[in-house]
């Protein structure tokens, strides 16, 4: 029990830092030694259910304009020797000869047991080696620890993890969460490194619902935007969209909860690497990613900027400027020749209809899904069509927060519809501010 309370206390500590979002006064952008640099935190390879060896993916990441990548696979750390059967692995000889194409022959390390031709994934020590480049290009260790609660999944990705976090299991969906969530926090507290841990994909399978995401202590981000093909960022009939999620949550713990805002990050949750664009719409890479504005490209300091808010999601917008102030936001996007830009300030004001109803199944029964809200609840506040909008607060905001869309479709969407985006993070407005628990 005394382990327990300290695990708490150590979460509680973590998630209340006050950031560069909740204390507001701030600017994003590129200057006075700082610079944008774009990553994606959610990756899998061979290691796990990906299709391509890791420095192949590193590679495509670093050759196409991202600065960092988290290679994130299930419940594993690429850090031990591991032969594979190269025919029978997820990326068959294809993979392989891609492999013996683009590195040297003294990079690969092969061997034939009883007639099967096996090769040695690198470590991440290794790979990570071959690929970094000062100032430049950064691979970053993580785990998406995989765990569930009842058929319903609860992936979580820790970022910089320094040891492998098992699945910690728990008595319900948001136990599970808490109890994940409490390993990482425990392991950064005891290790020094600074490691953040993020819910993934919470419409896969629908497995997670605002009402118990919004409650994990030591929780501040989560995917808006998945770039697999069957995580269902867009909801359906019944069930919310990542982005309502996000206004539900937001309003909850500001108001009911006195728990820090979340923040919404975007990530690709690459799987398949050999035909891009593919027709059948598998996870590749590409489709989202954060760019955060930091001093220096090293893992630590990146997670400290995407703790402070320093940092938007994108699946194709990208920004210029950023700035919140006492008095409101102002951004500024980077536009694209051909492209036009609708600027949406989003959020709730005190004094919303807080009541809510639960989703009913064709029985009649509560279907035990995120329940349904009034429309007050994530609200857009105000609407610009342009490069650069700015929005005042009004004294009753209680959160605001951004969102881009171009009217350019997304090159190469997770579902069909997909727009290119962008997600700027929320702050407090004036009502929220005075209910900020320091």
């Amino acid at each position: 029990m005394r382990n327990m309370k300290l695990v708490l206390s150590l979460a509680i500590l973590f998630c209340c830092t006050i950031s560069f979002s909740e204390v507001r006064g701030g600017e994003l952008e590129a200057k006075e030694g700082k610079q944008w640099f774009k990553g994606n935190l959610h990756a899998h390879s061979l290691w796990s259910d990906g299709d391509n060896y890791p420095e192949l993916i590193g590679l495509w990441y670093k050759e196409h304009g991202f600065n960092f990548l988290t290679l994130s696979d299930h419940n594993v750390l690429a850090t031990n020797d591991r032969w594979i059967d190269v025919e029978m692995s997820k990326g068959g000889i294809n993979a392989y000869e891609k492999l013996k194409a683009q590195f040297p022959k003294d990079w690969i390390e092969e061997r034939t047991v009883d007639g099967i031709l096996e090769v040695r994934l690198k470590k991440f020590d290794e790979f990570s080696q071959l690929l970094n480049e000062d100032g430049s290009f950064l691979m970053v260790l993580g785990e998406e620890v995989t765990d569930g609660y009842q058929g319903a999944p609860v992936h979580m990705n820790v970022s910089n993890v320094k040891e492998l976090i098992p699945p910690m299991k728990g008595k319900s969906v948001f136990d599970t969460m808490q109890n994940n969530v409490n390993a990482a926090i425990s392991q950064r507290e005891r290790t020094g490194q600074a490691m953040m841990i993020h819910l993934n994909h919470p419409n896969f399978h629908y497995g997670v619902t605002a009402e118990q995401l919004m409650r994990v202590v030591g929780e501040n981000f989560f995917e808006v935007y998945n770039g697999h093909p069957s995580v269902h960022n867009n909801g359906n009939e019944k069930h919310a969209t990542t982005e309502r999620l996000w206004d539900i949550i937001l309003t909850l713990r500001i108001t009911e909860l006195k728990l820090p805002l979340m923040y919404g990050l975007a990530t690709d949750d690459g799987h398949e690497y050999h035909q891009i664009p593919s027709p059948a719409k598998r996870s590749e890479p590409g489709r989202g990613w954060v760019t955060v504005l930091a001093d220096k490209l090293e893992s630590n300091t990146l997670v400290r900027a995407l703790e402070n808010g320093d940092f938007y999601a994108s699946s194709g917008v990208n920004m210029n400027r950023i700035v919140t102030d006492e008095e409101g936001i102002t951004v500024e996007v980077a536009p694209e020749e051909g492209e036009t830009y609708t600027i949406e300030f989003i959020g709730t004001r005190e004094g919303y209809d807080a009541t809510s109803e639960p989703v009913l199944n064709e029985k009649g029964e509560d279907d035990k899904i995120t329940r349904k809200y009034s429309d007050e609840l994530g609200a857009v506040l105000h609407t610009v069509t342009g490069t650069e909008a700015r929005y005042s607060f009004q004294p009753t905001d209680l959160y605001v927060r951004v969102r881009v869309t171009s009217s350019a479709d997304h090159p190469n969407p997770a579902e069909r519809g997909d727009k290119k985006q962008a997600w700027i993070q929320p702050v407090y407005g004036p009502a929220g501010q005075a209910l900020v628990v320091k």
